[in-house]
């Protein structure tokens, strides 16, 4: 018989203000073990990407306060190599070090999940977007190209994180090799058995070659275990509730022995755009933490505190409806610790019942960040987009380019195609990739929209007329057999009464990597508009941005692009971190991509708004 969390958690009795002691964790007999005591993971994974640098700790005490002894945390390898070759594990929220040795001071263990592949909800699950312009590579197979970037990449985050492993006395605790491969390989049918077996070992090699410590784990759907586990390494489960079926699994696929671990145990569920935001009831959590801590199963909410999605690092989905299903900003989760980091009633339930089953009384709850709702600030300046663009220099080609053949990740590219003679009909893009407005002359005649699975409409274009195309990248698919299939822009040909347009096409790159400079000018209706409003504070506080007036498109708030906005909802705000505003002087800038009404201010609220949909 197991021995129970009720008696083993020993862990969260360690003090906050210092590491972890985490040198003499290993796995032995079966169980999860520190200095040879049997203990039990109670784990909450946040993301170090989708949190303030500023608010790290409070989130880690958030956790300590719940009854949590361990954060388990993705690695993205897009979010650390900015360019080809250019990598960044210092600055700002990237420090990935400092988040680690954050939780280790608040007496947390470290579970690293370094994929190459996250899936995570993050735009193309981890992996950078111009590993597609390599046309030797193939993404998450035994390719000697793909296989040798994921090898840079795992050298350079070894180094980033060197002396922060258990065997050196630091927080992390186990790492996982690769990431519900066990799905992938069910969706792939096309590639061998064998392939999918020397790919899971390349990368799990690959990593103690580079230097990552035991023990390492996995992490699959219990049913999927022949495809995702590997000989002798622990193989956990996400979203089994069935603690029988953890078991069995388990110990089929690890020599009849534990520990057991459920590694993405889900209080939530991930949101997209136009579709209700998903509730999972507090009281069924609650029972099934209590179901894991009476049978000695450890676990990982996924997530505990999910965070937000800023700027164009939401991923996608996609269904048989729905070409893409972009994910939406917030990446609240319906998590126990909110977006903003509130302590929900799932939040309550929880560290009561996890009360119950510690020998120490749980630390107290952290204070709530300060919230306010700010007076309306009026439009202080604003831009006509595509007058803008036009001073640009544009590239120009036969055929319309992808954003990754013309060497841009994110945000939107402007097509553009004079006609010398009248025509008028259908125009259809197949392969839009994923949502423009259209005009011509200037003026917008129509939406076309992967998520609605809308590629056509009807144009009528005088002679020596222009043609324009607004698209819009909205997150890479990060899940399932089409992440494989991934640019974005006009991938496809221009159809225009089933005839390919071709020639003279300018395209005009517009990242948004940065807040642009407004230069005042007069606009219209319908055409896309970046706005401005500067103005004072004097004292700063979390709040949220009501955008439940506007169209469609990003906010940047003193330079930070906090993420999209889409009037079809669920998301009708957008959060604004304290940390982020300034005493004094501010600046609030919005790209609105439809502009079909016309906007005088900008205005605050102290509450996220998820629950509505608005649909066209």
């Amino acid at each position: 018989m197991r021995l129970l969390p009720i008696i083993v958690l020993l862990i969260s009795m360690l003090p906050s203000g210092s590491f972890a002691q985490s040198k003499g964790f290993s796995i032995e007999d079966g169980e999860f073990r520190q200095n040879g005591q049997v203990i039990q993971i109670h784990s909450g994974e946040i993301h170090y990407p989708r949190i303030p640098k500023e608010y790290w700790r409070h989130r880690f005490q958030m956790m300590k306060a719940m009854g949590l002894n361990t954060v388990a945390t993705y690695v993205f390898w897009n979010y650390h190599e900015t360019a080809p070759g250019v990598w960044d594990f210092k600055t700002g929220n990237k420090d990935l070090a400092e988040y680690i040795k954050t939780a280790g001071e608040e007496g947390m263990y470290v579970i690293l999940r370094p994929g190459p592949y996250v899936c995570a909800e993050w735009e193309f699950g981890g992996y950078p977007w111009w590993l597609q312009n390599n046309p030797e590579l193939e993404i998450r197979t035994n390719n000697e190209a793909f296989l040798d970037s994921c090898k840079t990449y795992l050298q350079h985050l070894h180094t980033a994180v060197d002396g922060l492993f258990a065997s050196q006395g630091g927080p992390i605790i186990m790492v996982q090799a690769e990431n519900e491969f066990g799905s992938y390989v069910a969706q792939r049918t096309d590639i061998p058995a064998e392939e999918h077996q020397a790919y899971k070992m390349a990368i799990y090699n690959m990593l103690k070659e580079t230097g990552f410590p035991e023990p390492f784990f996995t992490s699959d759907g219990s049913w999927l275990f022949d495809g995702g586990a590997i000989d002798g390494v622990l193989p956990t489960a996400n979203g089994e509730g069935n603690v029988n079926n953890l078991k069995t699994a388990v110990d089929k696929a690890h020599n009849n022995q534990g520990p057991y671990m459920v590694a993405e145990f889900y209080p939530g569920w991930l949101d997209h755009w136009a579709e209700p935001f998903v509730t999972i009831g507090a009281e069924d959590i609650a029972k099934q933490t209590k179901t894991y801590l009476e049978n000695g199963v450890s676990f990982n909410f996924y997530m505990v505190h999910g965070g937000t999605n800023f700027a164009f690092t939401s991923g996608a989905n996609y269904n048989e409806e729905h070409d893409i299903q972009p994910d939406i900003t917030s990446y609240d989760y319906d998590a126990p610790i909110s977006e903003a980091g509130w302590a929900t009633p799932k939040y309550m339930a929880i560290r009561e019942l996890m009360q119950e089953y510690s020998k120490t009384k749980l630390p107290e709850i952290p204070k709530q960040i300060p919230v306010m709702a700010y007076p309306a600030q009026k439009v202080t300046a604003k831009m006509d987009v595509l007058t803008w663009l036009k001073k640009e220099k544009p590239v120009v080609a036969d055929n319309p380019q992808t954003f990754e053949e013309l060497g841009q990740g994110y945000g939107y590219v402007l097509y553009r195609k004079r006609f010398t003679q009248p025509v008028s009909g259908t125009l259809k893009i197949d392969g839009l990739r994923d949502y423009a407005v259209v005009y011509v002359n200037g003026k917008k005649v129509g939406e076309l929209n992967r998520v609605f699975n809308n590629y056509e409409l009807n144009v009528n274009i005088p002679f020596n007329s222009m043609l324009e195309i607004l698209v819009e990248n909205m997150g890479r698919i990060n899940y399932g057999a089409e992440i494989v299939h991934n640019k974005k822009g006009i991938i496809s040909p221009v159809l225009l009464n089933d005839f390919e347009i071709t020639g003279g096409w300018e395209m005009y790159k517009m990242p948004m990597d940065e807040s642009p400079e407004v230069k005042a000018a007069s606009v219209k209706e319908g055409r896309p508009v970046i706005y401005e409003s500067t103005f004072t504070l004097n004292k700063t506080a979390d709040t949220f941005l009501d955008m439940s007036k506007w169209g469609k498109g990003i906010v940047f708030v003193n330079g930070h692009n906090i993420g999209r906005y889409w009037k079809v909802g669920p998301q009708q705000t957008l959060y604004v971190p304290g940390c982020w505003l300034n005493k004094g002087e501010n600046k609030i800038v919005i790209f609105e991509q439809l502009n079909d009404q016309a906007q005088t201010e900008i205005t605050f609220t102290d509450k996220p708004v998820l629950e509505s949909l608005v649909l066209d």
